[in-house]
């Protein structure tokens, strides 16, 4: 009898990602399992999927591009393992000569003014009740710390150092990690309540769990603090951008980050112009000045200067 994708989606996790991967990269693949694989393609058998299934399956992503290619990269590598397993015949992963999407790098930055309605809408769902509080917290802390998503939904207290003022985690994408918390952020974590027999400081509903999915709370506080085209993600993106242009070297940004390469880092340089152009105009409006022959705006724009 064949075994459905379903049944290939948890020996995956079983023998595959929980032994050999990350806690955080189990998360993410559990969560592009539940969110996207299993509704498209959970009733098939996983020998029977033909490259025609995974087409589909693949070009019903085309308005998330990012998401639907890193879906498409982990059913490859379940169906590869299906080879390996003896589940499918050696050579037939059906995701080859799939063609992916084209990716375009999306930078996000929330400003001063879209940074406080957001401010008030997670203090409104926190007032009103609208929404869970670990879901709250995590938003806050994500926006407080410019830490990835993953390292804070899967953050465990023994991971919470409050005398250093850091996190210390065990693991995340570029390996262990130290993220200093900041007075905001450590408020939120003080006001965190804990729960007996549960290791994480973002619970989920279930006992001993965190939280998985802050796609629909975000969702719904995206759209009361109205903010156009946000993404979770773009937290991180704000938080590089408040820090370059603040003053803060592209090193310095990589290292709060925790970028592993600082070819990763580059991608704020263009935000470093904004003070030289501030600059730029500063100094021509001076030298303007004085040309034109008007005295007074010299001496003005020379107070301005000091």
């Amino acid at each position: 009898m064949g075994r459905r994708a379903t049944g290939l989606r948890d020996r995956y996790l079983t023998d595959h990602a929980e032994p050999y991967k990350r806690p955080r990269s189990v998360v993410q693949d559990r969560r592009l399992i539940e969110k996207r694989i299993k509704p498209a393609l959970g009733r098939k058998k996983a020998e029977n999927l033909t490259r025609a299934d995974v087409s589909r399956f693949h070009s019903g992503m085309r308005a998330t591009p990012y998401e639907g290619n890193r879906a498409l990269a982990l059913l490859s590598k379940m169906l590869n393992l299906a080879e390996a397993w003896g589940l499918r015949p050696d050579g037939s992963n059906p995701c080859r000569h799939v063609k992916r999407f084209r990716e375009k790098k999306r930078e996000r930055f929330l400003s001063a003014g879209e940074l406080a309605r957001l401010g008030d809408a997670l203090a409104a769902a926190e007032r009103d009740v609208t929404e869970r509080a670990p879901a709250i917290a995590a938003i806050r802390l994500l926006a407080f710390t410019g830490a990835r998503r993953s390292e804070i939904l899967t953050l465990r207290w023994s991971e919470v150092n409050f005398d250093s003022a850091c996190l210390r985690l065990e693991e995340s994408k570029t390996g262990q990690k130290v993220v200093y918390l900041p007075a905001p952020a450590l408020e939120v974590l003080s006001a965190i309540q804990r729960h007996d027999g549960n290791p994480y400081v973002i619970v989920g509903r279930k006992a001993g769990s965190h939280l998985v999915d802050l796609d629909g709370p975000w969702k719904r506080i995206h759209k009361a603090a109205k903010l156009p085209a946000t993404r979770i993600h773009d937290l991180r993106h704000s938080y590089a951008s408040v820090g370059v242009g603040a003053g803060l070297s592209l090193p310095m940004i990589g290292k709060m980050l925790g970028h592993a390469q600082a070819a990763t880092t580059e991608r704020y340089a263009h935000l470093a112009a904004d003070p030289v152009k501030q600059a730029v105009e500063m100094v021509a409006g001076t030298i303007a000045a004085a040309m034109a022959g008007r005295q007074a705006e010299v001496v003005k724009l020379a107070k301005a200067k000091q």
